[in-house]
């Protein structure tokens, strides 16, 4: 995958974890279809994503810190770097996917305390989620972390309804619905629709 992809001057940002780039679509795909969705029926039209700005949080995977507090310099650049642009543009939504793109993103916007991406359980960034849901302001850029993997729970097979949403899809609904929810509350302040 190219380092980034998209404007940057558009509204909405995807931040990558560069040893998985398969999350633009096994994860963000079917969430960006629930959206798409939601803003056709309230709204009767679509966002136009073709210029989502994608980027890679690090040029490199060999250098994503892999324990709790360890973070080399080249990762700091790193940091340094996505910091002056978000700057420059001011996103208003900067999503991310999993531990380390989460982490990466709380040092760009330097929220303390500093924690390593071992920190970040699935169960953590999922109330992270939905509190950047709840506090969303269209006049900063918000901080969306999304998971990079979601699993079935274990469930007996007898207890599994086959015709029953997956956890998988009742997630993806779930964020989906949310962050259209913010889209089109603030349908007027975005420049992202289909003409």
């Amino acid at each position: 995958m190219k380092r980034e992809l998209g404007e940057r001057t558009y509204p909405i940002w995807l931040l990558i974890n560069p040893k998985y780039p398969a999350v633009r679509h096994d994860i963000w795909r079917p969430i960006l279809d629930e959206i798409q969705d939601r803003v056709f029926r309230e709204l009767y039209t679509r966002i136009d994503t073709s210029n989502i700005y994608i980027r890679s949080a690090v040029n490199d995977g060999g250098i994503v810190p892999n324990t709790l507090n360890w973070w080399g310099k080249e990762v700091a650049k790193e940091i340094e770097y996505y910091r002056e642009i978000v700057n420059e543009h001011k996103p208003k939504m900067l999503i991310s996917f999993g531990a380390f793109p989460f982490e990466f993103a709380r040092r760009v916007f330097e929220v303390k305390p500093e924690k390593g991406p071992k920190a970040w359980s699935s169960s953590i960034l999922k109330d992270e989620f939905e509190n950047a849901m709840e506090n969303f302001d269209i006049n900063q850029t918000n901080r969306i972390p999304l998971l990079r993997r979601v699993i079935p729970t274990d469930k007996f097979i007898e207890n599994h309804n086959f015709l029953s949403r997956t956890d998988r899809e009742t997630y993806f609904q779930h964020v989906g619905a949310k962050i259209a929810e913010k889209i089109i509350e603030n349908k007027e302040h975005l420049d992202i629709w289909i003409k």
